[in-house]
Parts: C-alpha cells; sequence; structure tokens
C-alpha cells in the first residue's frame, strides 16, 4: 500500500501542510516529528544513553522530597470564634 505513493502525491501533502500550517511554524513541526520518531527508534530497540544517570537522578529527587508524612504532620490549631458585637 505505501509502495504506490510516489513524488506527485508527496509534493502534494507538502504543499498543503505548508498550506495548513505555514512557512513559519513548519521547520518546527518537522523538527519536532523527527525528534519523535528517534526516540521511538531507541526504545524500540532499547538503545538509551542515559543508562547510568538513572541511579543519580533516582538519588537527587529521593533526597529533594519536601512533603512530611500525614503521621507526623501536626493538627491545625483551632480556630477561635469572633466575640459577639455589643452594638445591638
Amino acid at each position: 500500500m505505501l509502495g504506490n505513493i510516489g513524488p506527485l502525491e508527496i509534493i502534494i501533502v507538502l504543499i498543503i501542510a505548508l498550506i495548513v500550517f505555514g512557512p513559519k511554524r513548519l521547520p518546527e513541526l518537522g523538527n519536532s516529528l523527527g525528534k519523535g520518531i528517534r526516540e521511538f527508534k531507541e526504545s524500540v530497540t532499547g538503545e538509551n544513553k542515559d543508562d547510568g544517570n538513572d541511579a543519580d537522578v533516582k538519588a537527587i529527587a529521593a533526597s529533594q522530597t519536601t512533603t512530611t508524612p500525614v503521621e507526623q504532620q501536626r493538627p491545625a490549631a483551632p480556630v477561635e470564634e469572633a466575640a459577639p458585637d455589643k452594638n445591638n
């Protein structure tokens, strides 16, 4: 099915894309499409540039946690009721 796509069809698709997205956005779309295809290919083949950095990222993320468990949080101070107005 894809073998039937010729140069004329590709040119027509590119012209339609140029009309729809404009000349300013077309290079950005091509760049993001290329990055997406590259990331997909790396994930399928199992090639990963950052294999050694995963442990470092996990250690940094664990040391930067700032939340405390629910058991250690102090309860909120009770709200004091306002005194009634004496003007009535």
